[in-house]
């Protein structure tokens, strides 16, 4: 994979923006040997300056080290000490102005989940190599004039071309790397301005008058039609995860259920690391909000903010009016 990455050349202007005045300094955490070595080349050749590297135990029995200004850290199978070790991080993220990088698996993304919601991580799903360097990228870039200069249209244009250069580098590594053909994380590499988006997205839901949600059933049918178009085409021809995320909520709602983050990447239709990030871009646009479990505080669950749910109870009331539904 380290040639396949080596082998683009960036214009001078594009290397200007990617490298920061002065290196950043990094910090890794993870308990797999290979693993930490890999995150180092990768940090290095972005021109980051590596600071430490440690098994996850550290978090724990170091708390008072300094984390640096990114923080990259590998958490696959979560267990009691692990969960306490991500939300003391999670704080002092929070605290100190450190971006997170969290890789893990599905089976512990739930977990992993409710444990972070002070800093904003990006957070990986059983991630390839391509999507750590990409997940890199978008930190150094996401903080640079030239993309907070970009009209809304440009940046949510940008998302989805992103999204298309994390597949084509994911195939790429698949190319170079037979063994690991079963890896299909995708992860954008810049995001877009929250506040702008979400100043849109209220002038846009603004509605006259309160509808009633519509029947879960027809939802749910809905839901299905769109899932059996991957019995006959490619999956990516037909990609829209935050419709398909929105019906999957309105359903939910209607049916009085919670939606976990991990069942929300799954009803997304494409791969987790990529419903993440568009979890994340509809929580900062007001569409989706955030839940904690009063029982269980390691736990988070995923809603419909109330404006969303209204937008989608007057688009159900409008196109059943208009005879559109089936």
């Amino acid at each position: 994979m380290g040639q396949v990455l080596a082998s683009f050349d960036f214009p001078a202007d594009d290397v200007a923006l990617l490298a920061p005045c002065s290196p950043l300094a990094v910090a890794i955490f993870a308990d797999r040997p290979y693993l930490r070595t890999e995150m180092a080349e990768d940090a290095a050749a972005a021109g980051l300056r590596v600071t430490r590297t440690a098994g996850l135990r550290a978090l724990l029995e170091e708390p008072e080290q300094p984390l640096g200004d990114l923080v990259l850290v590998d958490c696959p199978v979560i267990e009691s000490a692990d969960i306490a070790a991500l939300a003391r991080l999670d704080m002092r993220a929070a605290r100190t102005g450190a971006r997170l990088v969290v890789s893990t698996s599905m089976g512990s993304l739930d977990d992993v989940f409710g444990s972070l919601d002070q800093c904003d991580p990006q957070i990986l799903v059983s991630p390839s190599r391509a999507d750590r360097v990409i997940a890199l990228g978008r930190l150094l870039t996401s903080d640079g004039a030239r993309v907070r200069e970009l009209s809304d249209h440009d940046r949510i244009s940008l998302l989805r071309l992103t999204e298309q250069v994390s597949q084509i580098a994911q195939r790429l590594e698949t190319l170079s790397s037979p063994g690991n053909g079963n890896q299909t994380v995708e992860a954008p590499a810049f995001g877009f301005g929250a506040e702008s988006l979400r100043d849109e997205a209220s002038r846009r839901l603004v509605r006259p008058a309160r509808a009633s949600l519509p029947d879960p059933r027809l939802v749910r049918k809905i839901i299905r039609q769109r899932q059996m178009r991957a019995r006959f085409f490619e999956g990516d021809l037909f990609a829209d995860p935050a419709w398909d995320m929105l019906l999957d909520l309105t359903a939910a709602r209607a049916e009085h259920k919670r939606v976990s983050v991990t069942s929300l990447c799954i009803a997304s239709g494409v791969p987790p690391t990529t419903a993440l990030r568009w979890i994340g871009q509809m929580t900062d646009c007001g569409l989706f909000a955030r839940c904690e479990d009063d029982s269980d505080r390691r736990r988070a669950f995923i809603s419909l903010s109330d404006k969303a749910a209204e937008a989608m109870s007057h688009y159900f009331a409008e196109v059943e009016t208009a005879g559109l539904l089936i």
